[in-house]
């Protein structure tokens, strides 16, 4: 009898273990923290200011999160992932009053066929061109954004009401697309958004494309439909700058077309990478008004020791449009050390330098790092951080 027992206990377990094996739930997060140092902030009317500060995210945007997956048989999975942005400093949500403000999806997945999941999500840009730039990688972030982010490389933003498919590995090659939409009775195009890209990865050549659009006819913020696939639009980032000028402030782009190209070569312990990315906006901030932003990237990281990595970025941004004001265009010069405890803890330090060659009377003629509090007063900006960052 005792043998009969203990035989069927021996069997449940194994069946519980079998059952367990099956699906999987995993908590995750990174904490970013550090103190900052800016030259030049402006205060007001009493112009500009160096400042001290705490910061939170000053490479990767603190989070947490929550992943899983079900086993479904014949090589399917039902998969979904819950991820929340926070300040360090604070402890509030870094974007508005989102419980899951950087990721909420569920799907399915299938290593055969690829993956399609709904619900807020990452575009084209982040998913194919950010990993071949230093602002969307570990080894630059935040700061070493394009101006403004405007081409979405550091994950500004994600896209609400999505469906998104993710295509398995074809000989290096990988595909995918998302739409993104609007919610909207009467109004299927506004505050919509679709993106594809692609990429190949062979021996020590990576490449990558990838192309985001985002339209909003809605003129002021009380016509913008708060529930759109498009929320959180790049434009609303120039509100800083041009605050203080004669355009009216507050109210996004008709429409927003972003394509970018990224290329990595990697010799020995090094990796060097060039991308460039291209954004129009049309009919912006309640005018007439468009324009063409162009980012060159060439950048290059090098793995010194195994615990301790250098990287470094040259950005050359320009901005024209029908705006007046002439062409100002952007220098930014960005570096990176980072030392590895562990494979969960590292320590950094990293700053960027940024000139703006305005022209005109440009209301972009004042630099601002991405990810600093403030715009200076004048055309020259410098940022330094030491922090620390923790996975689990």
């Amino acid at each position: 009898m005792k043998k009969m027992l203990m035989s069927s206990a021996t069997t449940m377990i194994t069946l519980a273990s079998a059952v367990h094996a099956q699906s999987s739930i995993t908590l995750y997060g990174l904490i970013d923290a550090g103190l900052t140092y800016t030259s030049n902030e402006t205060t007001g009317t009493s112009g500009g200011h160096s400042n001290w500060q705490m910061t939170s995210g000053a490479v990767q945007d603190s989070r947490w999160g929550l992943r899983g997956a079900e086993d479904l048989g014949a090589g399917m999975k039902a998969v979904f992932a819950l991820e929340n942005g926070f300040d360090v400093n604070s402890g509030q949500y870094s974007s508005g009053n989102r419980i899951f403000n950087r990721l909420a999806y569920v799907g399915v997945s299938s290593r055969e066929y690829g993956a399609l999941t709904l619900g807020r999500q990452t575009d084209g840009m982040v998913d194919f061109v950010a990993p071949l730039s230093l602002t969307g990688t570990e080894f630059g972030g935040t700061h070493f954004a394009h101006p403004f982010d405007i081409d979405n490389l550091n994950d500004s933003f994600q896209i609400n009401n999505a469906v998104k498919y993710m295509s398995p590995e074809f000989a290096g090659f990988r595909f995918g697309a998302m739409y993104g939409f609007s919610n909207q009775a009467g109004g299927f195009t506004n505050n919509r958004a679709y993106s594809f890209g692609v990429s190949y990865a062979n021996g020590p050549w990576n490449v990558g494309f990838g192309y985001l659009q985002l339209n909003s006819s809605a003129r002021t913020p009380a016509q913008l439909n708060p529930n759109g696939a498009v929320t959180d639009t790049t434009a609303s980032s120039l509100q800083g700058v041009l605050s203080t000028s004669a355009v009216p402030v507050g109210v996004l782009a008709d429409s927003q077309k972003t394509l970018g190209v990224g290329v990595n070569y990697a010799f020995g312990p090094a990796v060097a990478g060039f991308v460039y990315s291209q954004s129009k906006l049309t009919r912006f901030f309640q005018t007439n008004l468009s324009a063409n932003f162009q980012n060159f990237e060439g950048n290059i990281r090098y793995a010194l020791t195994p615990a301790l990595e250098l990287s470094g970025a040259y950005t050359y941004s320009r901005a024209g449009g029908n705006g007046g004001g002439g062409v100002p265009h952007w220098n930014q010069v960005s570096a990176m050390a980072d030392y590895r405890f562990s494979r969960r803890t590292d320590v950094y330090v990293q700053g960027a330098w940024q000139r703006v060659s305005p022209s005109g009377t440009s209301p972009l003629g004042v630099a601002w790092i991405n990810g600093v509090s403030n715009p200076s007063s004048t055309a020259t900006q410098l940022q330094a951080t030491a922090g620390i960052r923790h996975r689990f």
